[in-house]
C-alpha cells in the first residue's frame, strides 16, 4: 500500500473559538487535542499556541513550551510541527496607511523563530511569501524569509515550505537555490484561502508539477474543500492535513473535533489503498534529525 503523512493542524490562529467549542485555547487544550489526533492516526501535529484569555494568537514561549512539554511528556509518538508564521498581520489604516491600524500584529524574523529555536521540535512552518488574508495582508517579504530560513536551518529543524499562491512556490525554490534549505524540500500547498491559490485540482496540478524532483509534497483545503482536497492530493502522490485549523465541520451542520477530521481522513485513505505513515516511518523517510525533538526509536 501506498504510505500518506497526515497532519492534524489543531487549533490555527484565526477568529474560530467564538464558532465552535471544541477549537483548542488553553495549552493543556491544545496539546490534549494533539494528543488524540495522533491516537486517531495522525502523523504530525501542526500547533499554534494561543492566549487562554482571549482565545486570541499568543505569541508567548511559555504557552508553546507548555504544549510542546505535554506532548512530550505523554509519551505519545507524534511528529510536532510549531508554526514560524508569529506576528505578520498588517491591517492598512486609511488615515496613516504607512502604519497599522487596529488588529495590526508583527513581529521580527528573529521573533518568530523564537519557539522553533528554543524548542526545537521536528518540524516547522515557513510561509513563503505575503499574501491577501481577506481585507488583512500577511507579510513576508523576501529578506525577511531568508533570515528565517537560515535561522531554522542552524536549528536542525525540517521546514515545511508553505504556499499560498503560485509566487510562493517560486520563492521557495529559489531558497532551495541558494542553499538556505537542507535535504529533500517539503512544500504545503495551502488552497482556497481569500485570496490566495484556488482549491480545485488544476491549481494542485499545476503547483505540484512545478516541483523540483526530489521535493516532497502536501495540500490542504479549507472548510467543505478540506476532505476533497486531502483525497485528490493524496492520489496525485502527496501527502494531506485536516484540522480544526482550516475546517470546522464534520457535516454540515455538524462541528468537528480534530480527532474526528483525522479518522475520517484515515477512513478515506484506507478506501483508496493507502496507509497512513507512522511518525517513525516518517523520520526515516523525511530526514527529521533533529536530536531534540519527538520520540526516539
Amino acid at each position: 500500500m501506498n504510505k500518506v503523512l497526515l497532519t492534524a493542524a489543531v487549533t490555527g490562529a484565526g477568529d474560530t473559538t467564538k464558532k465552535s467549542k471544541h477549537v483548542p485555547v488553553a495549552p493543556k487544550e491544545i496539546a490534549e487535542a494533539a494528543i488524540a489526533s495522533a491516537k486517531a492516526g495522525a502523523t504530525v501535529a501542526h500547533v499554534h499556541a494561543r492566549d487562554p484569555e482571549t482565545g486570541g494568537i499568543s505569541h508567548h514561549i511559555d504557552h508553546y513550551r507548555e504544549i510542546v512539554d505535554r506532548i512530550r511528556e505523554s509519551e505519545t509518538d507524534v511528529i510536532i510541527n510549531i508554526t514560524s508564521g508569529g506576528g505578520g498581520d498588517f491591517i492598512p489604516s486609511l488615515d496613516t496607511p504607512a502604519a497599522g491600524g487596529n488588529g495590526t500584529d508583527m513581529q521580527t524574523p528573529a521573533e518568530r523563530h523564537e519557539p522553533v529555536g528554543e524548542l526545537l521540535p521536528e518540524m516547522c512552518t515557513l510561509d513563503c511569501g505575503s499574501t491577501n488574508f481577506g481585507n488583512m495582508i500577511y507579510l513576508s517579504p523576501t529578506d525577511w524569509l531568508r533570515e528565517q530560513a537560515k535561522l531554522v536551518q542552524a536549528s536542525g529543524v525540517k521546514p515545511e515550505l508553505e504556499c499560498f499562491d503560485t509566487g510562493h512556490l517560486r520563492f521557495a525554490k529559489q531558497l532551495i537555490n541558494e542553499g538556505l534549505i537542507d535535504g529533500d524540500p517539503m512544500f504545503q500547498f495551502c488552497l482556497g484561502i481569500p485570496w490566495g491559490a484556488e482549491a480545485d485540482v488544476e491549481t494542485m496540478t499545476y503547483m505540484k508539477n512545478r516541483l523540483p524532483e526530489n521535493a516532497y509534497w502536501s495540500a490542504f483545503g479549507i472548510g467543505r474543500m478540506q476532505l476533497p482536497i486531502a483525497a485528490q492530493a493524496a492520489m496525485l502522490g502527496g501527502n494531506v492535513r485536516v484540522g480544526l485549523e482550516d475546517n470546522l465541520y464534520l457535516s454540515k451542520g455538524v462541528f468537528a473535533r480534530n480527532d474526528q477530521l483525522v479518522e475520517k481522513a484515515v477512513t478515506m485513505l484506507h478506501g483508496n489503498g493507502m496507509e497512513v505513515m507512522t511518525p517513525q516511518e516518517a523520520r526515516e523517510n523525511y530526514g527529521l534529525r533533529n536530536p531534540n525533538g519527538g520520540i526516539k526509536s
